[in-house]
């Protein structure tokens, strides 16, 4: 099985197509006209051979999706716990074939549940009431961000996002340097899968990216939240609001949450203490 770092088998940097599409503006009802749309297919976690979640998302950056989906839901704790993973082709989407370590494997068969996931899935993960606002150990209070630097972040997101440019149907995730540099991104149909994908590049990354906040261009929600907390993200910016829930959830697990990001405002719904006001 290959490396965890190498390229991944397809080699997708271009995750649109072409379609014939048939336009509408005031008073015309103009000829049909090609235009892009965003790719979606499902993707199966295969984890030492047994299929364990499919999701829908963008056929991108498909190793740091696994990367950080194990992360986020406790599969893992540490990268060190995947020895390898390959992205292979399947007869109706994608697979990306995971090699777990024996004592993981096992937690996981102990735990396993059925999954159907979909592109706004809810509550990703989840088959009974019960399972929602699990246990997540409270985060440290050992960062600061101070939010004159988040105007810099807002105005650079859209260079990750390529692909909502062209078709408007992707979220993405970016990683906040404390300057408010951006030092990475990636997009998705699903706002879950980018989370994710971002969660396994910062893992994947090591040190270079324990400073620093998680910002999304969507709303924030329970599960973004529990899992950057998961992962370890003391802070969380996102461009929409906030749930109630993910509020609770924030609170309890000493989690910065802040939402409405927009050039010179903010709203802080959560642990302002970690925040400088410029």
């Amino acid at each position: 099985m290959n490396n965890i770092l190498s390229e991944e088998v397809l080699n997708v940097t271009d995750f649109t197509t072409s379609r014939q599409l048939t336009l509408w503006k005031r008073e015309d009802l103009q000829s049909s006209q090609l235009d892009d749309v965003a790719e979606e297919v499902p993707v199966a976690l295969v984890y030492n051979g047994i299929s364990h979640v499919v999701m829908m998302a963008s056929p991108k950056d498909l190793t740091h999706f696994a990367m950080g989906f194990s992360l986020s839901e406790g599969i893992i704790d540490s990268p060190r716990e995947i020895y390898g993973m390959d992205v292979v082709p399947s007869c109706n989407g994608l697979e990306v074939q995971i090699d777990l370590s024996s004592r993981r494997f096992m937690g996981l068969k102990a735990r396993r549940r059925a999954l159907a996931g979909r592109t706004g899935c809810g509550v990703c993960g989840v088959e009974q009431l019960n399972d929602i606002g699990k246990p997540v150990q409270p985060l440290p209070f050992s960062q600061t961000f101070n939010l004159g630097n988040l105007d810099r972040a807002l105005k650079h997101l859209n260079d990750f996002q390529p692909t909502s440019k062209l078709t408007g149907c992707t979220h993405a995730a970016a990683w906040v340097m404390p300057s408010g540099e951006l030092a990475g991104g990636h997009e998705d149909v699903g706002r879950h899968v980018a989370l994710d994908k971002l969660l396994g590049r910062r893992a994947m990354e090591g040190e270079e990216w324990r400073q620093g906040a998680a910002l999304v261009s969507s709303r924030a929600s329970y599960e973004m939240v529990q899992k950057s907390a998961m992962c370890g993200v003391e802070i969380l910016f996102a461009v929409s609001a906030a749930t109630t829930l993910a509020v609770e959830v924030a609170e309890r697990c000493n989690l910065t949450l802040v939402g409405f990001c927009k050039p010179g405002r903010a709203t802080i719904y959560t642990h302002p203490q970690r925040l400088i006001a410029d």
